[in-house]
Parts: structure tokens; C-alpha cells; sequence
């Protein structure tokens, strides 16, 4: 009897970047386990030229069809082509913008991508990142207010991590580090436009992930770094600092760096909405 795992493939067709559709058809295939599925991607698609030779590959390999097209036309023309081919087909902007239009009594412009404020986005993004790095660690603390968010916190507190994903949303991103025995720097407590948002972690869950990385770098000796004592202080200085200063704070113990960012993102918003 053949064992062999039966081999599926999934073609993404994009007018735009295909991000989105990038994404989507991700996070589904994450639920299934055990299954070998072949990605065909095909994007910035705007011709029936550039359609045709994606319904070509697809007749040579055939399988499930996700596709962002806004154009009617090329949309009519692939769904034909899908049906003909017997294959099954999903236009996955279909729902959402079925309700937008709905919701706002308005008709979609059919402009594929939005391509102009996507390079805008695009390029905000790179401009984040790129602050995002040089402000890492405590670097360039004179520029600290061009800052949207300043993460403040111990060693270990996945200060960086969230920083770089918040960057790679837009978000210009600086992060302090706080050295036990080490004042706060002027600079940080004089911010007044950026949001400070205070990362702590519980004393167990920080010397578990210190421990950690001391393996890593083959460090076996012993420190005050990852001695549960030493860190019982460190936090609870760290939550009286917070708390002094009045920044808000997460607690990262338990979350993944996508929490932490979204609770970010939430605390930013909050703060955006009292100002107008």
C-alpha cells in the first residue's frame, strides 16, 4: 500500500503585492498538519496578458484558487477559467468588501492594491525600521522624543522583539533598557510627546528566560543575573518606578511578542483618541 503523502497545491493570484492574500492563505494552512501543499504565487496581475499565463500554471498543477483581483473583468475571467478547469476558486476580498459596501452605501473604486498608498506605506515602514534600530538599547537617547513609543524595561522583557514588530506596522519605536543600580536617564524622564510604555515580566518567568539565554552563550557561572533573589528586587523596584512615572505597563510573562505589540498598539490608540 502507498504511504506517500498525497501533494496539493494552492495558487494565490494578487493584483497587488499579495501581502494580504499572502497572509490569509497562511494563517489557514497553519491549521493543518501533515499535508504536503505546493504555494504557486502570482502577483501584481493586471492584465488579462499576465492572467492568462497564471491560468496556464494553474492547468499544469491543479488546485485550490485564492485570489485578490478588483477588476470585474480579470475576476470574470478567472472564475471562468476555474470552473472550466473544474477547480475550486475564492475571491477572499469578496466578503469584506461585500459588507463595507453595505455598510457604507458606497461602490468600490476597483483600483487594484491601492498601489500609491501602499508604497506610502511600504515606505513608512522601512523609515520605522530603520529608526526602530537605531534606537535600540538605549542608543541615540538625544533623539528619543522623535519617538511614537518608548518601551522602557529589564533585561529579558522582549523590549527588542516588540520593538521591530511594531516597526514593521509603522510605528517609530525606541526601547530603554533598565540596569539595576542605574538611574533612569534624563532624557527618558524629560519625554513628553512619545507614548512610554513600561515591559515587566514575573520573577520566575524572567530568570527562566535569562537561564536560558546564559546557556546559550555558555555562561555557567553564577549571577545575581539570573539569581530568583536578585531578580525578586529587580522587579518590584522596576513595578515602583512604572508606577512612579505613571507610564502604563504590560505584563509580557505569558505573551508572545504579537500580544505584547497589540496591547501597544491598543495603549497608543487610547492615547491618540484623548489628545483629538
Amino acid at each position: 500500500m502507498n504511504s506517500e503523502p498525497r501533494e496539493f497545491h494552492v495558487h494565490l493570484v494578487s493584483d497587488a503585492t499579495g501581502e494580504t492574500l499572502n497572509a490569509i492563505a497562511r494563517a489557514a494552512l497553519a491549521q493543518f498538519e501533515g499535508v504536503m501543499v505546493n504555494e504557486h504565487f502570482y502577483a501584481l496581475v493586471r492584465s488579462s496578458r499576465q492572467l492568462g499565463r497564471a491560468i496556464e500554471h494553474i492547468k499544469e498543477a491543479p488546485g485550490l484558487v485564492f485570489f485578490t483581483l478588483v477588476n470585474p473583468e480579470l475576476r470574470k475571467e478567472l472564475l471562468a477559467a476555474c470552473a472550466a478547469m473544474k477547480v475550486p476558486s475564492y475571491d477572499v476580498l469578496e466578503a469584506p468588501i461585500g459588507a463595507m459596501r453595505q455598510f457604507l452605501g458606497a461602490a468600490e473604486s476597483h483600483r487594484p492594491g491601492g498601489q500609491h498608498d501602499l508604497d506610502q506605506r511600504y515606505q513608512a515602514r522601512i523609515e520605522a525600521l530603520n529608526f526602530t534600530i537605531a534606537h535600540d538599547d538605549g542608543q541615540m537617547l538625544d533623539r528619543l522624543d522623535d519617538a511614537e513609543v518608548v518601551l522602557v524595561g529589564a533585561s529579558r522583557t522582549s523590549k527588542t522583539p516588540t520593538s521591530v514588530y511594531l516597526a514593521m506596522r509603522g510605528i517609530r519605536v525606541a526601547n530603554v533598557p533598565l540596569v539595576p543600580g542605574m538611574p533612569l536617564p534624563r532624557e527618558l524622564i524629560l519625554l513628553t510627546k512619545p507614548l512610554v510604555v513600561g515591559l515587566w515580566a514575573s520573577p520566575e518567568r524572567l530568570v527562566q528566560v535569562r537561564r536560558n539565554r546564559l546557556n546559550t552563550l555558555g555562561e555557567v557561572r553564577d549571577t545575581s543575573y539570573a539569581d530568583l533573589d536578585s531578580v525578586r528586587s529587580e522587579v518590584t523596584v522596576t513595578r515602583k518606578l512604572f508606577e512612579a512615572q505613571d507610564w502604563p505597563t504590560i505584563d509580557v510573562s505569558r505573551r508572545s511578542v504579537e500580544e505584547t505589540s497589540a496591547a501597544v498598539l491598543n495603549l497608543l490608540a487610547e492615547r491618540r483618541q484623548r489628545v483629538e
